[in-house]
């Protein structure tokens, strides 16, 4: 069940391209990661050009993703399989950034946060015992 939080800076994206990039970093996160696509939400956020900078300097354009994830669900080869691809599409959908592309996994121990107010821990602990949610 990951998260994902897409921040772009520069000329307004169409609206198929904001939904390409959230099919596309889904069907990322169910490949390589083996997240659940049902699960998997992105959210898309749009800043103006100049926006973001790099080196204190404001750039026209850039883009990042980052993604929340449970904690030791996956292996360096994986995380680091993820990061390239995710970075491959952002370059993919918008061309050269101007900054460097950030994509940043962040691994939360699962008692520390869920969905639907119930912890990933709590699932686990009833999948474990052959209850369902």
């Amino acid at each position: 069940m990951p998260l994902i939080q897409i921040t772009l800076a520069g000329p307004q994206a169409a609206p198929t391209t904001i939904q390409q990039l959230q099919q596309e970093s889904t069907r990322l996160m169910a490949s390589i990661l083996r997240k659940e696509a049902a699960l998997t939400v992105v959210s898309v956020t749009q800043l103006p050009e100049g926006a973001c900078s790099a080196n204190g300097q404001a750039v026209a354009t850039s883009a990042s993703l980052q993604a929340l994830i449970t904690a030791g669900t996956n292996s360096a080869a994986e995380k680091a399989a993820f990061i390239f691809a995710a970075k491959t599409l952002l370059t993919a959908t918008f061309g050269p950034s101007d900054a460097p592309l950030y994509v940043a996994l962040h691994e939360l121990p699962a008692d520390s946060w869920g969905y639907d107010g119930q912890t990933q821990a709590a699932r686990k602990a009833r999948q474990l015992i052959g209850e369902t949610a």
